[in-house]
């Protein structure tokens, strides 16, 4: 089995910056790749930015430019650099990976999810 441990969120002012982390342990053979959603109350679960194994890396329309998404893969470790945060950006944010336990067999998984809330 594998585990998504999230850290990094809390309460920042408009404007602010915060970065999370997500660490990958457990029965890891390779991770192809790695990203974060978040869901706000009421809202359905959304992409917010993914990176994978060959360094490509995709993002929501509504935080390019002010977010950056980062892998250390030899940590099996997932950033998020959050700048210019804005109250709409508050939300629970999941780390989501797709890892190879073995040659063949590869899962998707969850954190637990880490809140930020952007307010003065």
């Amino acid at each position: 089995q594998v585990q998504l441990v999230e850290s990094g969120g809390g309460l920042v002012q408009p404007g602010g910056s915060l970065t999370l982390s997500c660490v990958a342990s457990g029965r890891i053979f390779r991770t192809i790749a790695m990203g974060w959603y978040r869901q706000a109350p009421g809202k359905e679960r959304e992409l917010v930015a993914t990176h994978n194994a060959g360094g490509n890396t995709n993002y929501a329309d509504s935080v390019k430019g002010r977010f950056a998404i980062s892998r250390d893969n030899a940590a099996n470790t997932v950033y998020l650099q959050m700048n210019s945060l804005k109250p709409e950006d508050t939300a629970v944010y999941y780390c989501n990976a797709y890892i190879y336990s073995d040659y063949v067999t590869w899962n998707e998984y969850w954190g637990q999810g880490t809140q930020v809330t952007v307010s003065s």
